[in-house]
């Protein structure tokens, strides 16, 4: 269906999920995602995709991120018309109900392919109905919106592998060839990886920020607005303490105004160009307890994989034999 080399699709990134790291991502066989948004404007999103076809040949895709926004939303709908104008051929949607998007992408000739990132089944059960192709399931390790379910992908999977019928993408924690055997095990097509393709070097994260990520154990995330139910997960760093300070000291009384000033997205922006890693939010999945080098894409793709077929060919052996171990090949 996408017609990639590999089962791993780069996620939609805020701030990360640039034309470079894209490129990267589909040389080295997997599915690159492209987020619009970090382009600026809908005709600044068609240079950077016209842009991206110069430096890849294979599958790419690009993110729509419909979320509620601090003042004026973003022109969805022109970016939507920008994709189906410039020919791209996958798109992915995340943050809201994908319905009217996923109709006009239907719409358009030849139609795009449209994977929809969901955190809950039942909302994965919509998606289907509404004739997403592909679901995004998006478990509680994840970095930014995990949704308010927290249920984490050892579930998560598995019950989409008894209620879904579409094919679905792990997503959520994952960076390395284990969890992707795993992921092949519990049902899913793929897997899904954002932080994890933050943190190579490719990927536009200041320096101090991907040695920050290599050093963490996994307990270095935390989860705001949980009061607000609006949970993001981000990397802990002064910022995110003196927010978890805040919401702590307010209670239930707790209002967006009380954080706003620490968590507004130029914050962020301003410190990543300083490289400054306590100077704002950055979001980060679970997953960087498991990141201990900053490899290129054309490095880390193929050791996922090389990874993941070592495990099933072990399994193979121990649990059946070895002549049926398989590897992990693309079936999306």
């Amino acid at each position: 269906m996408l017609g990639i080399e590999h089962p791993i699709v780069m996620g939609g990134l805020t701030g990360v999920g640039v034309v470079e790291l894209a490129a990267a991502v589909s040389n080295a066989g997997g599915l690159g995602m492209f987020t619009a948004h970090n382009a600026g404007s809908p005709e600044g999103a068609r240079q950077e995709i016209r842009r991206l076809k110069s430096l890849t040949s294979k599958p790419f895709g690009v993110n729509l991120t419909v979320l509620p926004t601090i003042g004026t939303p973003p022109p969805y709908e022109e970016y939507a018309r920008v994709f189906i104008e410039e020919g791209v051929k996958v798109v992915e949607t995340a943050g809201s109900n994908p319905k009217k998007w996923v109709e006009m992408f239907k719409a358009a000739d030849p139609g795009i392919v449209c994977i929809h990132k969901c955190v809950a089944i039942r909302h994965a059960l919509k998606a289907e109905q509404i004739g997403v192709d592909i679901i995004s399931l998006d478990g509680f390790e994840c970095a930014g919106h995990p949704g308010e379910d927290d249920v984490g992908n050892f579930v998560l999977q598995a019950k989409g592998a008894k209620m879904l019928t579409k094919p679905y993408i792990c997503s959520g924690g994952v960076a390395n060839g284990r969890q992707l055997a795993a992921a092949l095990a519990l049902g899913a097509a793929g897997v899904n990886c954002g932080t994890r393709f933050a943190v190579t070097k490719e990927g536009n994260w200041p320096q101090a920020f991907k040695e920050r990520a290599v050093a963490a154990e996994e307990t270095a995330t935390v989860l705001m607005f949980r009061k607000l139910h609006n949970t993001a997960r981000a990397f802990r760093n002064k910022v995110t303490e003196e927010v978890e300070q805040i919401e702590a000291e307010k209670g239930s009384k707790l209002e967006f105004s009380d954080i706003m000033p620490l968590v507004m997205g130029k914050r962020g922006r301003e410190a990543e160009a300083r490289g400054d890693p306590d100077g704002g939010v950055w979001s980060a999945g679970q997953s960087v307890g498991l990141i201990d080098d900053i490899p290129t894409c054309m490095e880390l793709v193929p050791r996922i994989v090389r990874e993941a077929e070592e495990i099933i060919r072990g399994l193979c052996s121990v649990v059946v034999s070895p002549q049926l171990a398989v590897s992990p090949q693309a079936r999306l």
